[in-house]
C-alpha cells in the first residue's frame, strides 16, 4: 500500500478492525488493485497460475453484477461485491443506471475487503520529479503541455497544498470601484493600488482573481491589466449587476496562482504553456518518498436514473469506501459565482436514486460539494460517512434550479425522504469559500441528524432555496442534534449556524448546538430565517459565541422560537430586521444571557411578534433594555409580561457547560432542560475512527 494511503486511512484501518465492522469475506465478486476486468472476479487475489483471479475496477465490478443478476433474475439475497484496499486510479467517471439496481431484498453490496480501505481516485500519482538548484522538484507532464489537461489542486502525502497568491498573508483591497466595460455588463473590472498588481506576471491569463463580495467569493481569470491607469479587468463577470456582486472600494481580493510569489514550502505551480509543475517541499519531504496526486476527474461516481420514462437506480450500498481528488478548472472567460457555491459538482452524485446507501464512506480531497443527493433522489441514506477537506461543500440535497424542458419538478421526481446521519463533515471551503456543510434545496421531509458540522467560511447547513413568499417544496425537514462550530472565520458575510429560506411548514430545527459564528462584516448568526421564512419551529438549540446575534429573522411568517438557550453573542443577541403586516415570530421559554451589546436590535417598533416567559440577563451586570424600552414600558406594549430578568444558573459557562442548576428561575417560567450531549456524532458500536487532520496551509487567511 503506497505511503499516501497508509497515512490517511491507518486510523481508519485500525478502527474498523477493533470494532468488528465485517464479519465475513465471502462474497460474489472480489475487485482488487491486482486484478484485471477480463477475470471472471470469484478469487479474492490472484491465483498461482495468474490466469484468473479478482477484478480491476469498479465499473467493471459494476457490470459483472449487471451480467449476475440476469442469469439469477429471481436473486432472493444480496449480492456482495467485496473491494480489496488499495488505491483505484479512475480514468473515468462510474454511472451506475437502471440496470445496475438491486432490489429491496437483494440489494447490490459493494463493501471493503474486512479490515481494508480501497480508495477510489480521480487523480493521477506523479513521479519522475528533478530536484533544482533551489531545491524545488519539477516534473514535465506532456498533457499539460498539449492542453489536455490541467488541475488548481495538488495533494502531497495526503495533505491539501496551495499555489502561490498575493499577498501571502492578508488581503489586497480596491483602490477604486469601476462600472463594467460594457453597458449591461456585470462587474468585470477594479482599479487598483500601486504594487498589488504587476503587468509583467508570467502567464496572466492563468492568473485567477478572487473577489470577497458579501455571501460568495468570485473567481475569475484576469483578462487585462493595465498599468497606466492601474485597472485589472477579468476574463469574465461577477454573478450578477447587483448591489451585493459589485466590486467596490476597499472590498477585498486575493490574487492567486503568480509564479513570482512562489517559495513557500508547501507551495506549487504549474506552467500551463510549459506543461511543467514545480512544488516547493516542506520540511522533510523528498521525491522518492512523497505521494503526490493531481486530479483529474470532476466527478468520481453517478448514480443516475432516467426520469423521463420513470426508471429510477434503486436499492445500491457502498460500505467503507473512501473516494478522493476531484478536478477543477477555472473557465477562461463567463462564469457564475451563486450562494453556496451550488453550482459545484459532486465527487459522489445522485439523480434519480431510490433507496441507495452510503455507509462507513469518506469523500475527501474534493474541488467542489463531497456528497449530492439530487434530482429525483428519494429514500437514500449517508450513514456514519465522514467528507473532509473539501474545495466547496459538504452534503447537497435536492436541486438549486427547477428542470428545464418536459420534466417537472412534481412529486416523483422531487428529491425527498433522504437522510444524513452521524457524519464528519469538515474543513471546507478550500477552494470556493460560500460552501455549505449540509444543503437542503428544491426538497422535503430530509433528516440531517447527529453530524459534526465544523471549519467552513460560510454557513454550516441551509434549508431551502425560495426567496420570499412564492410556493416552495422545501418543507417537514429536520435538522436536529447536530453540533456545528467554527463558521464564516471572519472570511464572508451573512450567514447562519442554521440558514433558512422560503416557506416552509413542518421543518423543525431542534436540539442542535451551534457555536462560533463568526462574520467578516454583518450578518455571523446562530438561527438565521431569511427571506420569507414561514412555519419553521426552531427549539431546544445552545447557541454561543456568534458576531451578530444568536437569533435573527430578516423576514418571515409565524416562525416559533422556544426554549433555547442563546449565549454571548458579541453585537447584540435578537435580531429582527423587517417589518412586516403579520406575525414575524414567536419567542417563548427562551433563555437569553450575555455581556457585550444590546438585547434587541433593527426593527422592533411595529409590535407583530410574540414574546413571553423568557429569561433575560447580562452578566456583565449592566441594565437590560428593550428596543430602547425598560422592561415595565416593553411589557406595557404587550411584551414579555411574563418574562423576567435573571441570572439563569449555568453550572460552568466558563467551560461552556450551560447546564441549569435545579434552583434556575428559567424552569419557572416554562423552560425544559435537554439534554446537550446528544448534540453532535453518536459514540455507537459502529462508529468508526475519526479521519486523521487535514494538513496543509489555510487557502484564505483568518480574520484581520
Amino acid at each position: 500500500m503506497p505511503l499516501h494511503t497508509r497515512l490517511l486511512l491507518i486510523v481508519l484501518t485500525v478502527g474498523w478492525l477493533a470494532q468488528g465492522v465485517f464479519a465475513s469475506v465471502e462474497a460474489d465478486l472480489y475487485v482488487s488493485p491486482e486484478g484485471k476486468d477480463t477475470w471472471s472476479g470469484t478469487l479474492p487475489k490472484p491465483n498461482d497460475g495468474g490466469t484468473d483471479g479478482p477484478l480491476g475496477s469498479l465499473d467493471a465490478a459494476r457490470l459483472a453484477v449487471r451480467r449476475l443478476r440476469k442469469s439469477q433474475p429471481k436473486q432472493e439475497k444480496p449480492i456482495v461485491v467485496l473491494i480489496r484496499g488499495g488505491t483505484y486510479e479512475m480514468g473515468k467517471t462510474v454511472t451506475f443506471g437502471p440496470a445496475d439496481s438491486g432490489t429491496e431484498t437483494s440489494p447490490a453490496v459493494y463493501r471493503a475487503y474486512p479490515g481494508e480501505t480501497p480508495v477510489f481516485s480521480g487523480g493521477r500519482a506523479l513521479s519522475g520529479w528533478k530536484v533544482t538548484d533551489k531545491g524545488w522538484w519539477q516534473v514535465h507532464l506532456p498533457s499539460v503541455k498539449k492542453g489536455t489537461w490541467a488541475f488548481s489542486q495538488l495533494f502531497v502525502n495526503g495533505g491539501r497544498r496551495f499555489r502561490p497568491r498575493v499577498p501571502e498573508k492578508g488581503y489586497l483591497r480596491v483602490a477604486k470601484m469601476l462600472p463594467p466595460s460594457k453597458k449591461g455588463r456585470a462587474h468585470d473590472r477594479l482599479g487598483y493600488k500601486a504594487g498589488d498588481v504587476r503587468g509583467d506576471w508570467y502567464d496572466p491569463s492563468n492568473v485567477e482573481v478572487v473577489v470577497f463580495l458579501q455571501w460568495t467569493a468570485g473567481r475569475q481569470r484576469i483578462g487585462q491589466i493595465d498599468t497606466k491607469s492601474r485597472e485589472l479587468r477579468l476574463a469574465g463577470t461577477m454573478p450578477s449587476s447587483s448591489w451585493w456582486s459589485a466590486i467596490k472600494k476597499d472590498q477585498r481580493y486575493l490574487v492567486e496562482n503568480v509564479r513570482e510569489a512562489l517559495g513557500r514550502p508547501g507551495q506549487w505551480y504549474l506552467d500551463r504553456p510549459a506543461g511543467v509543475l514545480t512544488y516547493v517541499p516542506g520540511k522533510g519531504e523528498t521525491p522518492d518518498k512523497a505521494h503526490v496526486v493531481a486530479p483529474r476527474l470532476r466527478q468520481l461516481v453517478r448514480l443516475a436514473g432516467d426520469s423521463q420514462s420513470e426508471r429510477w437506480v434503486s436499492h445500491l450500498q457502498f460500505e467503507g469506501l473512501l473516494f478522493a481528488h476531484t478536478n477543477f478548472v477555472l473557465p477562461a472567460a463567463e462564469r457564475s459565482f451563486p450562494q453556496a457555491d451550488v453550482n459545484q459538482p459532486a465527487a459522489v452524485e445522485t439523480s434519480g436514486a431510490r433507496h441507495c446507501v452510503f455507509r462507513r464512506c469518506a469523500v475527501r480531497h474534493t474541488a467542489g460539494y463531497g456528497v449530492a443527493l439530487g434530482f429525483g433522489s428519494k429514500h437514500c441514506q449517508l450513514v456514519d460517512c465522514e467528507l473532509a477537506d473539501l474545495g466547496a461543500g459538504g452534503v447537497m440535497i435536492g436541486t438549486y434550479t427547477r428542470p428545464a424542458g418536459s420534466v417537472k419538478l412534481d412529486e416523483d421526481t422531487v428529491a425527498s425522504h433522504n437522510t444524513v446521519r452521524n457524519c464528519l463533515i469538515a474543513h471546507g471551503g478550500r477552494l470556493h469559500a460560500a460552501g455549505i456543510g449540509m444543503w437542503i434545496g428544491h426538497s422535503h421531509n430530509n433528516l440531517l441528524e447527529h453530524n459534526d458540522v465544523h471549519d467552513f467560511y460560510y454557513s454550516s447547513c441551509s434549508v431551502g432555496w425560495t426567496w420570499g413568499y412564492g410556493k416552495s417544496v422545501a418543507h417537514h425537514n429536520r435538522i436536529q442534534h447536530n453540533h456545528m462550530h467554527t463558521l464564516g472565520q471572519g472570511v464572508l458575510s451573512d450567514m447562519g449556524g442554521v440558514y433558512t429560506l422560503g416557506v416552509s411548514p413542518g421543518t423543525v430545527v431542534r436540539g442542535n448546538r451551534i457555536h462560533d459564528v463568526r462574520s467578516f462584516s454583518y450578518g455571523g448568526w446562530g438561527l438565521y430565517t431569511d427571506e420569507g421564512s414561514t412555519g419553521i419551529v426552531m427549539e431546544n438549540n445552545l447557541v454561543y459565541r456568534t458576531w451578530t446575534g444568536s437569533f435573527h429573522q430578516h423576514y418571515g411568517k409565524d416562525n416559533i422560537i422556544r426554549n433555547n438557550i442563546l449565549v454571548d453573542s458579541r453585537r447584540w443577541q435578537i435580531q429582527r430586521t423587517r417589518i412586516e403586516q403579520h406575525r414575524s415570530f414567536t419567542f417563548t421559554r427562551n433563555i437569553v444571557c450575555w455581556k457585550t451589546g444590546p438585547l434587541l436590535h433593527s426593527n422592533w417598533k411595529d409590535g407583530h411578534f410574540d414574546m413571553d416567559h423568557n429569561l433575560y440577563f447580562n452578566a456583565a451586570g449592566r441594565p437590560v433594555g428593550f428596543a430602547g424600552m425598560t422592561l415595565a414600558q416593553w411589557r406595557a406594549k404587550g411584551k414579555d409580561v411574563h418574562s423576567v430578568i435573571a441570572d439563569p444558573g449555568f453550572l460552568d459557562p466558563a467551560k461552556d457547560d450551560y447546564r441549569l442548576r435545579d434552583d434556575s428561575p428559567a424552569l419557572k417560567l416554562g423552560f425544559k432542560p435537554f439534554d446537550l450531549s446528544k448534540a453532535g456524532r453518536l459514540k455507537s458500536a459502529t462508529r468508526r475512527a475519526d479521519l486523521p487532520p487535514v494538513p496543509g496551509a489555510w487557502p484564505i487567511p483568518p480574520v484581520e
